[in-house]
């Protein structure tokens, strides 16, 4: 970030980006609570996560705010623009990521002990490791301005997609096979799929940080199919 003369000017910019890492590292943990809530059916992590997501609203709004402000007093242009475009944008994803790590915890909470089956919480589990690893990396990207790193989060994606597919078939198997399955079954889905859209939430967060660092978009489009039909049910 360049220097400027006014140095309550830099020190902005700099809570600015403080506040979005300390949202990144929130939304961290809660991803990490929710999915450690639903493989150990820990009913009071599952609440104390839903409860920890008002604090990320909390700070989307702070950074909302200071954005605001900053743009109004100071009319930043160039890089500095970018900056603040791109720490309201990931504020914004990361919002959304909290939301769907609450939505997780709720899933907990509805199958209330009734999960049973290894082969699937390990689906799951290693879905949610690939996730939050796109994350965390991703968020490395922003605080060290790296774009190659944000650029290999993006080229990633299609990694989390794929084992969503194949839980999502495995998970359809299991509950044509057994129908006492089916409701268990129903809720891990939904786990997955917004699990899934974690990963597409740092994959925002990845193309911001590059257009962030660089000035330039990343053109090619990014390949998205889901086979599942489950594409528009991230707030379930």
């Amino acid at each position: 970030m360049s220097e400027h003369t006014v140095s309550s000017y830099d020190e902005e910019l700099r809570a600015l980006a403080g506040r979005v890492a300390e949202m990144g590292g929130l939304a961290e943990a809660l991803v990490n609570d929710a999915v450690t809530a639903l493989l150990s059916q820990d009913l009071e992590k599952a609440h104390k996560t839903i409860l920890q997501d008002a604090r990320l609203d909390e700070l989307q709004q702070e950074i909302e705010a200071k954005f605001i402000r900053i743009v109004a007093l100071r009319q930043p242009m160039g890089q500095d623009l970018r900056e603040i475009m791109a720490a309201g944008r990931i504020a914004n994803d990361l919002e959304r990521v909290g939301d769907l790590a609450k939505n997780i915890a709720k899933r907990v909470i509805a199958i209330d002990g009734d999960f049973n089956s290894k082969k699937a919480a390990f689906g799951v589990e290693h879905m949610a490791e690939l996730a939050l690893n796109q994350l965390k990396a991703v968020l490395d990207a922003y605080t060290s301005h790296d774009a190659v790193a944000a650029q290999t989060v993006r080229e990633r994606d299609d990694e989390v997609d794929a084992i969503y597919t194949s839980l999502f078939r495995e998970l359809l198997t299991y509950m044509m096979e057994d129908p006492r399955k089916i409701t268990q079954c129903a809720h891990l889905l939904f786990c997955a799929k917004n699990i899934e859209r974690i990963g597409d939430h740092a994959t925002n967060i990845a193309e911001n940080v590059y257009f962030m660092v660089t000035g330039n978009q990343l053109l090619e489009a990014r390949r998205k199919i889901d086979e599942t039909g489950l594409a528009d049910l991230e707030n379930a």
